[in-house]
């Protein structure tokens, strides 16, 4: 009775799970290395720029993402069988699943919205593994090419031709604390800026005023002119946002 019931749950058992021989699995995972390095290679690359700029995305984050998309790509007509008439199903809800992590990216912060570009990113990342999963390993290099040029060409002529707004803070150092008080005020008005919060300290005899402002190159270039210009400021020091996209 009891023998009969083990064989009987393991044929059952054997007609729902999948099992791969040691020959089929050799035929079916030819080719995967250089699948999945291809995927390493171009998330890589990716990350290494996204690095460079103190983004939240970094090179394992991109790395990890394509490595993942590209073997759920591989792996989703294998495991869906000959018979299947869906063999993407599984490569399917990788769209799904970068679109939940990439929400995690996108926040919210006083009057602006930063993290976009890094979902958007994440979300491209995930579409070249998929491309180098897929075998298809010159669309997966154009795409990664494009990536980049578009993050990088992009944002230079954003910043370059005064597109885009981005956050500066500048940090103003003098012995007289009012008289440094007067000159930024007046530089901020004369670039046109509204001076929202300065947050003050000494050492010792030095005073430091600072100060934050979202405004585009132009602005930024005017605003820092102005105020190395005046003889109540001994330095001043600027330092840019990471969080801008």
């Amino acid at each position: 009775m009891f023998t009969a019931s083990v064989l009987a749950f393991e044929l059952a058992q054997s007609t729902h799970l999948i099992r791969f021989s040691a020959p089929e699995q050799m035929g079916l995972s030819s080719g995967v290395v250089g699948r999945l390095l291809t995927a390493l290679l171009l998330g890589g690359l990716i990350g290494i720029d996204r690095e460079y700029r103190h983004k939240a995305v970094g090179i394992r984050t991109t790395i990890l993402i394509a490595f993942g998309a590209a073997l759920f790509t591989f792996l989703s007509p294998i495991i869906a069988g000959d018979l299947s008439a869906n063999k993407g199903q599984i490569a399917s809800n990788i769209v799904q699943g970068v679109g939940f992590l990439g929400a995690g990216l996108i926040l919210h912060n006083r009057n602006r919205v930063s993290g976009l570009t890094s979902a958007a990113t994440v979300f491209a990342v995930a579409s070249i593994g998929m491309a180098a999963g897929g075998g298809l390993y010159v669309p997966a290099a154009i795409a990664t090419a494009l990536v980049l040029l578009s993050l990088e060409l992009l944002g230079f002529i954003e910043t370059r031709a005064n597109l885009k707004f981005f956050t500066r803070t500048y940090e103003a150092r003098g012995k007289d604390l009012a008289l440094m008080e007067t000159a930024i005020l007046d530089a901020m008005d004369r670039a046109h800026q509204q001076l929202a919060d300065i947050q003050e300290s000494s050492i010792a005899n030095l005073h430091r005023a600072t100060f934050s402002v979202q405004a585009s190159n132009k602005v930024h270039r005017q605003l820092e002119q102005a105020l190395r210009s005046d003889k109540a400021l001994d330095e001043v020091l600027t330092f840019r946002d990471w969080e801008d996209e």
